[in-house]
């Protein structure tokens, strides 16, 4: 198959004015928006750590949610092409980030731990192997230099009566 590209565009625009700019660390919010188009803001701030509004998405958030995202839609194709029928699908995601000594940090890790149910008991064995295919073409966890782990647990459905 031929190499497609694909390109992506969103706005993101500082709101946490407070009328002096940033003359001063902890005279301005950390308070901003991001929009592409036809689609609902994202009202977002930095992570709590870092003087943000801890209501508001953050960046280390979005991008543990990008990659649960992710991985969650490339599991659903991969078991609808592969016969393995899922019925319910749930990860709570975690991130574990180390800040610096120079001001910076990185994210070491990040784990999904998806939660998936299956039609069937047979079904059981290839959806747990397709954890392993999915998180190589995950378009996200392609793009980040640090591991994305799976800790799926699978589930049967009750059988219907």
């Amino acid at each position: 198959m031929e190499s497609r590209r694909h390109q992506y565009e969103t706005t993101t625009k500082w709101t946490g004015n407070r009328g002096r700019g940033t003359a001063t660390y902890a005279g301005y919010e950390r308070a901003h928006e991001t929009q592409s188009a036809g689609r609902p803001r994202i009202d977002s701030s930095s992570d709590p750590s870092f003087r943000g509004d801890p209501g508001r998405w953050n960046p280390e958030l979005l991008l543990v949610a990008a990659l649960s995202q992710c991985h969650m839609l490339v599991y659903l194709h991969q078991a609808a092409v592969s016969g393995v029928v899922v019925q319910e699908y749930v990860d709570t995601a975690t991130g574990s980030m180390v800040e610096t000594p120079d001001g910076g940090g990185h994210f070491e890790e990040v784990v999904l731990h998806p939660v998936v149910t299956v039609a069937a008991e047979e079904m059981v064995e290839a959806a747990e192997a397709l954890h392993a295919k999915s998180s190589e073409l995950c378009f996200i966890a392609s793009s980040v230099h640090f591991p994305v782990h799976h800790e799926p647990e699978i589930r049967v459905s009750a059988p219907i009566p």
